[in-house]
C-alpha cells in the first residue's frame, strides 16, 4: 500500500477509539467479577504494586496521579481487607510502604486471566493475516506512544 492509500490520521483515529471502546467493555467485565471487593481506582493501586513492588505513599500516589491523601484512603480501605500491608522501609525505620498480599495479587491475577481470556476469544475470531498485522500495528502505536512493552501477564492489569 503506498503513502497514498494508507488510512489517514483520522480514520486510525476512529478506529482506534472504537477499539478502545471494546477494551473498556472487556476491562469492566472482568472488573465485574471482583465487584464489592475493590473499586476501579483501588484495583489500578493494587496492580502499581502488583508491578512496581513495595512502594512509599508518595510514590504511589503519584503513579496514580492522585492526592497523597486520596492514596491513603485507598491503602486504608485495602489493608483492612487484608489486600495490602504496610511495613517499615529497610532503609529507614520511619519510612513506611506499601505491600500487596497474597489476596491483593489473587485479585490482580483473576481480573488479569479474566481480562486475557476475553480478549483472546475476540483475537481468535480474527484471521491470521489481520493478527499478524495487529500486533505489529499495536506495537508501532505503543512504541509511537513510549509505552513499554508488557513483559507478564500481571502487568496486563491496567495502564
Amino acid at each position: 500500500m503506498s503513502e497514498d492509500e494508507a488510512p489517514g490520521v483520522d480514520e486510525v483515529t476512529s478506529a482506534l477509539l472504537t477499539a478502545s471502546r471494546l477494551l473498556v467493555a472487556i476491562s469492566v467485565r472482568s472488573l465485574a467479577a471482583v465487584e464489592g471487593a475493590v473499586t476501579l481506582p483501588q484495583f489500578r493501586l493494587l496492580v502499581v504494586l502488583s508491578s512496581q513492588g513495595p512502594s512509599k505513599l508518595v510514590t504511589l500516589a503519584g503513579l496514580l496521579e492522585v492526592n497523597p491523601s486520596t492514596a491513603m484512603r485507598m491503602v486504608d480501605r485495602l489493608a483492612a481487607a487484608g489486600l495490602v500491608r504496610r511495613e517499615a522501609s529497610p532503609e529507614s525505620g520511619r519510612e513506611i510502604r506499601i505491600q500487596v498480599t497474597a489476596a491483593g495479587r489473587g485479585i490482580v491475577d483473576d481480573v488479569t486471566a479474566r481480562r486475557r481470556a476475553d480478549i483472546a476469544q475476540v483475537v481468535s475470531r480474527m484471521p491470521a493475516g489481520q493478527r499478524h498485522a495487529l500486533v505489529a500495528a499495536l506495537r508501532a502505536f505503543t512504541d509511537a506512544g513510549g509505552e513499554p512493552p508488557v513483559t507478564s501477564v500481571a502487568r496486563l492489569g491496567w495502564t
